[in-house]
């Protein structure tokens, strides 16, 4: 006899409590194994694939791409015991939560830790989306048709988008038509099952516009609203807790780097570097590293309910990157244990993956200081608002040639503008300026490093 489960959506974070559908990599009547890839979620920190928990066969998708779903809430029924004559859908009756407990057994799946080699992604195949994906399930019904998500009355899942239609497209194709300001939802798609593709969404931005009438109802033919939702809405929360929380100060540098730069190009023609892409954030982070431990308070952090300041021996260095999905601080590990070279590795990595948006939800928990880097969009200086639970963020300035006076003439140099955010509740103004003044000092001159 069929056996059903229910598979909900589980915290890929610490106090995760909702995710969006992105994609769906199988359909009712596909066959999964354990730790195949069987849906992408957008959650408050990072896009993440989650793997079956079971053996088995598909019976329903409890969720439609582009809903939101809360943490609990089942999104797939899998038949372990497919050998049954009957394929039917189960009744929820809201009572899946216990059923998935009983197993114990999403704990160690959550979608961003080490995968098998065997697992697998799936093409999605999405049915047409203004086609009803199945009637309502009957305690006896046949077999699963090969479609897309079932109706919204057949589990307890998030409402839909407004007017009940959700666009099929894949997220690069989302993202462009946001970019181009095209709305999905007037479109028709032309790829498998109705998909709206990157082609349709650039004929629609050549073809004339369409009637008024056949747009959603707007606040204007010129306006475009956007949920606040997944990365937007948690970053948009952190900065308003850290700016109305912490009492921020902001001090301001201006160093003349030109001795790091011809360092850096020295550098690259050795063969330790020859394969290393070694960038000025790479020096600021090395010197960040280095004047924490004079002056340690700027990676310290204040904590309200047990009335301490926890001091760390470590540095869990966050770099802000801009990434599709919104800005995210990922972290590089144990920073002050590794050389520059090994920094300038893995901050290469980072950007990688943040850019592709692989960044998991694990990579960016627990930051000591961060360092956000302005310069490379061309701007000279900013007053970053420091991350929650850290006690600094480092804004480092686009590098130019101005002049500069050296030995009583003015000649050009390479000149780059720092600024420092701090929370004056665990960081002094004379802390706050030595630590500021040690990285200059560090960029002005990396021979200093031997001092330290």
């Amino acid at each position: 006899m069929p056996q059903f489960k229910q598979f909900p959506l589980p915290d890929t974070a610490e106090g995760l409590t909702e995710a969006e559908i992105l994609t769906w990599h199988v359909r009712p009547g596909d066959a999964v194994k354990v730790n195949d890839i069987i849906v992408e979620i957008e959650t408050a920190k990072a896009a993440v694939e989650l793997p079956c928990p079971w053996d088995g066969v598909v019976t329903e998708l409890l969720a439609e791409v582009g809903q939101t779903v809360e943490v609990g809430v089942p999104i797939i029924t899998i038949d372990v015991d497919p050998s049954g004559a009957a394929v039917a859908a189960p009744e929820t009756n809201g009572a899946a939560a216990p059923a998935a407990e009983e197993e114990g057994r999403v704990a160690n799946l959550v979608g961003y830790g080490p995968k098998s080699g065997s697992a697998k992604r799936r093409a999605r195949r999405d049915a047409p989306a203004p086609v009803p994906v199945t009637a309502t399930p009957t305690p006896a019904a046949p077999p699963a048709p090969a479609v897309a998500p079932p109706a919204p009355a057949a589990a307890p899942v998030s409402a839909p988008a407004p007017g009940g239609y959700v666009p099929l497209a894949k997220p690069p194709v989302r993202k462009l038509a946001k970019d181009l300001g095209v709305d999905l939802h007037g479109l028709s798609g032309s790829g498998p099952g109705g998909v709206i593709t990157r082609e349709d969404v650039e004929q629609a931005l050549a073809a004339p516009a369409a009637p008024a009438a056949a747009a959603p109802a707007s606040s204007g033919a010129r306006e475009r609203r956007v949920p606040i939702k997944g990365v937007r809405k948690a970053t948009a929360q952190a900065m308003v807790d850290s700016a109305f929380t912490a009492p921020h100060v902001t001090e301001f540098l201006t160093v003349d780097v030109t001795p790091m730069m011809e360092l850096r190009a020295r550098l690259k023609g050795t063969p330790q570097f020859r394969d290393v892409k070694l960038t000025p954030l790479a020096f600021a982070a090395k010197a960040v590293v280095l004047a924490t431990r004079r002056t340690p308070d700027v990676n310290a952090t204040w904590d309200a309910a047990a009335g301490e300041i926890v001091y760390k021996d470590y540095v869990h260095l966050g770099i802000a990157a801009a990434t599709p999905r919104g800005l995210v601080v990922p972290k590089v590990r144990d920073a002050d244990r590794l050389s520059l070279r090994d920094l300038a590795v893995a901050l290469d990595d980072l950007a990688t993956v943040a850019r592709e948006g692989r960044t998991t939800p694990a990579d960016m928990l627990n930051g000591t200081i961060t360092i956000t880097n302005v310069g490379v969009f061309g701007v000279d200086t900013g007053t970053p608002i420091i991350n929650p639970g850290e006690s600094a963020i480092l804004a480092l300035g686009a590098i130019r040639d101005l002049p500069w006076v050296v030995d009583g003439q003015v000649v050009p140099r390479k000149v780059c503008q720092l600024a420092l955010s701090f929370d004056h509740r665990v960081v002094d103004g004379q802390q706050g300026s030595q630590f500021l003044a040690d990285v200059g000092a560090l960029l002005a001159d990396p021979g200093v490093a031997m001092t330290y």
